[in-house]
């Protein structure tokens, strides 16, 4: 394991701005200051791959993306972490000390790491497998293996339900009983056929498929965040471009009078950032509440569209053409509280890949990258990649440890390490902001991060 102290500087967390939709929203307050983090804390390993990771996608007007990649902890303290390659996406299994225990599992046919659950004897992954139907396109499919072998293959889309999964940009979730998955959705047939929308599947620990959840929920949902929740719905947002922002969907689906996260600036295929797939994830807080982040272009102007019939379109006026850091606080499950608070208010920088993650017992760790010197069009921006960095901000949102810059990028999952350290894999890369992608790099190195608390 080595240290990553090369590269992590200060910088600055927040500028000052009027509210987007006072009292909707704000700018984050300094708390009292922490220790601060420190270059200490960060390590990391290299993981050797038996083939190539190719780690940058095509996202929204073909500017580039990370290409996910999760680290799930299991209850012993080792850990698995899911990378997709040409012959499958491929599980590595890792020590508690998060070095290589043995080779891969290799999932063929699979094209998508879109959320891994993590047990002692094996694993569960969210992916995307071949299918036939009017589309040409992949069926969304829960994979469980465990001591080696094959447990269950459980597919969630298919001609039965009218939909396909041409890709998830979604969520798993384990309580220890059941599963959830959220994903979006192509309808092929019925009712629906052609939209795009999301749908969420509740599973036993045998992949059995349950009754509840919902076959259709929010509009072209741009946005999958999901939590695991004791008994009943887990909580779950969405973007919906109809009502255009985000939404608590928790048990609801996306009835007209779903409470609002934050009004956006959303169209077909954009809401936003690109929220939460490499931008946002929604966490449980110790005191029972939850948080989520995400890229927002906030809103000036939020109103009803005078020319949609069904009273239920919108039409946003965003506060940037670059995006923010923001942060929203829920007092239950399916109830927002408070305001959004934003944790940056520079227009002329965009900040993308943002997450969120649990930072000791009454923290958070909140990430992104930011791009500078934004040129913005049609939702998207480009520039010169500046940086990832890290933040710890408090329950409330004040700021506790001011941001700083790290040299190891997030992709996915931020995994929760059994002490409370935080973990997460990633490529030793620098990104192009500057136009779109063509064909990704690759790699054949992985890294995984630690970040002790």
């Amino acid at each position: 394991m080595v240290s990553l102290a090369v590269g992590l500087t200060s910088c600055s967390a927040v500028g000052g701005g009027v509210d987007a939709l006072a009292p909707a929203t704000s700018v984050a307050d300094v708390g009292a200051i922490t220790t601060g983090l420190t270059v200490s804390q960060l390590t990391a390993t290299k993981i050797k791959l038996p083939t190539s990771l190719r780690y940058l996608q095509q996202g929204y007007n073909e500017l580039p993306e990370w290409r996910r990649v999760d680290l799930a902890t299991a209850p012993d303290g080792t850990a698995w972490a899911a990378w997709p390659a040409a012959n499958g996406v491929h599980a590595t299994p890792l020590t508690a000390g998060l070095t290589r225990r043995g080779a891969d599992t290799v999932i063929p046919g699979t094209s998508e790491v879109s959320g891994l659950v993590a047990f002692d004897n094996g694993f569960t992954l969210l992916t995307r497998v071949p299918d036939s139907n009017k589309w040409h396109e992949t069926a969304a499919a829960l994979i469980s293996y465990r001591g080696g072998k094959r447990a269950f293959e459980t597919r969630l889309t298919g001609t039965a339900s009218h939909d396909t999964a041409p890709v998830l940009d979604g969520a798993l979730a384990w309580n220890g009983k059941e599963y959830g998955a959220y994903l979006v959705i192509h309808g092929a047939g019925g009712f629906a056929d052609g939209h795009f929308g999301d749908k969420l599947v509740y599973l036993s620990a045998a992949g059995k498929i349950r009754a509840d959840g919902w076959a259709w929920g929010c509009s072209h949902n741009e946005g999958i965040a999901l939590t695991a929740g004791p008994n009943g719905d887990f909580p779950s947002l969405c973007g919906d471009d109809w009502r255009s922002g985000i939404f608590v969907s928790t048990g609801i689906g996306a009835p007209d009078n779903a409470p609002v996260i934050q009004r956006e600036q959303c169209w077909a295929g954009y809401c936003g950032g690109t929220f939460p797939q490499n931008s946002g994830d929604l966490v449980k807080l110790t005191n029972g509440q939850y948080a989520v982040a995400w890229a927002s272009r906030g809103a000036v102007k939020a109103v009803k569209n005078p020319a949609d019939a069904s009273g239920r379109g919108w039409l946003v006026t965003p506060r940037w053409s670059t995006h923010q850091v923001a942060v929203h606080f829920l007092g239950t499950a399916s109830k927002p509280r408070g305001s959004t608070i934003y944790l940056t208010s520079n227009p002329g920088t965009d900040h993308v890949n943002v997450h969120v993650a649990p930072y000791g017992r009454t923290g958070l760790l909140v990430s992104w990258e930011t791009v500078s010197s934004a040129k913005c069009s049609a939702g998207t921006c480009t520039g010169t990649f500046s940086g990832t960095h890290i933040e710890v901000i408090s329950y409330a949102g004040k700021v506790l440890d001011p941001a700083i810059t790290i040299p190891a990028h997030i992709s996915g999952t931020i995994a929760v390490l059994p002490k409370g350290n935080l973990a997460w894999a990633y490529v030793a890369a620098t990104p192009n902001y500057r136009a779109a992608l063509g064909a990704s790099p690759a790699t054949t190195t992985l890294r995984i991060a630690r970040l002790a608390i």
